[in-house]
């Protein structure tokens, strides 16, 4: 049977992360994986996380299933996390999922159970599992142009356009803050067109949050999604505990869902429930306790967010002195006005070719590199 398989696309990254393991040069640069590097290479565990550990050592009193749906008060606190304090209503559906990834194909299958072949439109470039994730669950894609290439900005006009020709039901892709693999985001006037426009033409917003703290603030690269849960009667909303809490491999996640009535939110609660279950049956649970744990004490609470503006303020000072750097004929300079991780250089696919072959420099063939890596330590897996 298995022989007879047609062979799936590679994740690019993936490739990257192949041939780098296969160099056998000491020095090599690894711009690639999309994980947050300190200034000596590594992707440390935090301190405010070992001590959630260690708390749970001593006190967890059992490892039996959670339910489907996860822990309520994981749930809560990180839902309190992303809208703010009070801002959590009736109409508001949480549930805890493997990772972003995971909360991403939940939303994206209780889109196509509550609406079969729906549309998605997704602005390109985009994180590159997002189009096969959305055809995955069997949902219709629509691409539009987010970011233009020759300008090194976000291509708001076209993005406009594309809101404005959607239908009434459509769901469009956006990324909360942070956007991958550009920085480019919204500002807020942009955002405040952005949502007028799909309150006037009704459509659903699918946001995937991975980077929350990581561009201006915990609470300044919420304000979207805040804006849009306000205003809009649905919204499904993803979000990664991966990079803020430095959690990648513990598989932390939640999809908060927007409804327009108690009705509507049992509806999503109890669909949700029986897609998990088909998919995973219950999520696990380390990581969500250790982020529930630092999020209910407020001197933990308080070190992970210094730990986390450390983190921010290092990428914003690797942005300025690249975009300082630049000059001639290779200008960087947006880099400095772009946020979050990840950057796209203005360079074709033999360019980075010829930096890996000749320089030992890796990165997408994209040309997006993320500016909290640096050298590759064998130590840490890809």
């Amino acid at each position: 049977m298995l022989e007879a398989a047609a062979r799936l696309p590679v994740d690019a990254l993936v490739e990257v992360g192949k041939l780098l393991r296969a160099d056998g040069r000491a020095d090599l640069i690894d711009l690639g994986v999309g994980v947050y590097r300190n200034e000596h290479g590594r992707t440390d565990v935090p301190g405010v996380v070992k001590t959630a550990e260690r708390y749970l050592v001593e006190n967890q009193s059992t490892k039996a299933y959670v339910a489907p749906d996860g822990d309520p008060e994981f749930n809560a606190r990180v839902a309190t996390m992303l809208l703010g304090e009070g801002a959590r209503g009736g109409s508001v559906v949480c549930a805890q999922a493997p990772g972003g990834t995971g909360a991403l194909r939940l939303a994206m299958d209780l889109i196509a159970h509550a609406s079969p072949g729906a549309t998605v439109h997704l602005g390109v470039p985009s994180w590159p599992n997002h189009a096969p994730m959305l055809a995955a669950a069997g949902l219709r894609v629509e691409v539009y142009d987010y970011y233009d290439l020759e300008r090194n900005a976000l291509a708001f006009d076209a993005t406009i356009a594309a809101l404005q020709a959607a239908r009434r039901g459509d769901v469009v892709l956006l990324h909360g803050c942070c956007h991958n693999p550009s920085g480019a985001d919204p500002e807020r006037a942009q955002w405040e067109q952005i949502v007028e426009i799909m309150a006037a033409r009704g459509l659903v917003p699918l946001v995937d949050m991975a980077y929350q703290g990581l561009g201006e603030g915990l609470d300044e690269d919420a304000a979207a999604i805040r804006m849009i849960v306000e205003r809009l009667p649905e919204a499904l909303v993803a979000a990664s505990c991966s990079k803020s809490f430095s959690l990648y491999r513990e598989r932390v996640g939640m999809l908060l869902v927007k409804t327009d009535g108690d009705k509507a939110a049992e509806l999503a609660r109890s669909n949700i429930q029986s897609l998990a279950r088909l998919n995973y049956s219950n999520p696990p649970d380390h990581g969500a306790a250790i982020v529930r744990t630092i999020l209910g004490d407020a001197e933990q609470s308080r070190l992970w967010r210094e730990g986390l503006d450390g983190m921010r303020l290092r990428i914003k000072d690797v942005r300025r002195r690249l975009a300082g750097a630049s000059g001639g004929a290779f200008d960087l300079s947006f880099i400095g006005k772009q946020k979050g991780l990840f950057a796209l250089l203005p360079i074709g696919a033999e360019d980075v070719e010829a930096l890996r072959r000749d320089h030992g420099i890796y990165m997408a063939r994209s040309g997006r590199i993320n500016l909290a890596s640096s050298r590759a330590l064998r130590t840490q897996a890809w």
